[in-house]
């Protein structure tokens, strides 16, 4: 039985991940550990959560950018 929450990273077919794909679950990851980018609070941060629907998509575009240049060093 799979769990629906299980973020385990998994390799693409064919071999090796893709930077992108690599960033992409880096992000996925951030992002349902912490609750970046939804409306309320998570995992104890205090940082101003977004609270329209566009500012919750800028904030995991932009977590995904930071995660993209991270990969990429």
């Amino acid at each position: 039985m799979t769990d629906d929450k299980d973020i385990t990273p998994r390799p693409a077919p064919g071999g090796g991940s893709s930077k992108e794909e690599v960033a992409l679950e880096l992000m996925k990851f951030i992002a349902g550990t912490t609750g970046y980018g939804k409306a309320s609070g998570g995992a104890g941060f205090g940082g101003k959560a977004p609270k329209t629907p566009d500012e919750q998509v800028d904030a995991l575009l932009h977590l995904y950018e930071r995660c993209r240049s991270v990969v990429a060093k």
